[in-house]
């Protein structure tokens, strides 16, 4: 059974950058778009700033693909608006993020044994 998880992830490897700094965005709780925005901003010091078109493009499309859903739960009215739409990691989307972390893990570990191989010719 544990392959066929790993099949079923790995059909979505590897992952655009702006997706996956949305799933370790999601990870810390729901946000909605301008949020997502914001904290991607964060996480990258300001060297990833997504546009609207790739932010909600990729936010349908992570909808579509069922790694992410919408939330029907809001805050206080007061301290929200109501177009808003909020989003949370579903558990494949989670599994997605794990598979491409170790992706991303395997590759760097890789590079460093190719740089290392290089520097001691």
């Amino acid at each position: 059974m544990a392959k066929r998880t790993q099949d079923d992830v790995s059909r979505f490897l590897p992952l655009p950058l702006p997706v996956f700094y949305m799933l370790l965005a999601l990870h810390g709780g729901e946000r909605h778009g301008y949020a997502l925005k914001r904290e991607i901003l964060k996480q990258t010091d300001g060297k990833l700033n997504l546009g609207s078109g790739a932010l909600y493009g990729s936010i349908s499309k992570m909808l579509d693909q069922g790694l992410i859903e919408e939330t029907e739960e809001r805050p206080d009215f007061h301290l929200d608006d109501e177009r808003r739409r909020y989003y949370r990691i579903t558990a494949l989307g989670r599994k997605v993020a794990d598979a491409e972390s170790a992706r991303l893990r395997d590759l760097v570990a890789l590079a460093n044994q190719f740089l290392r191989t290089a520097e001691a010719r």
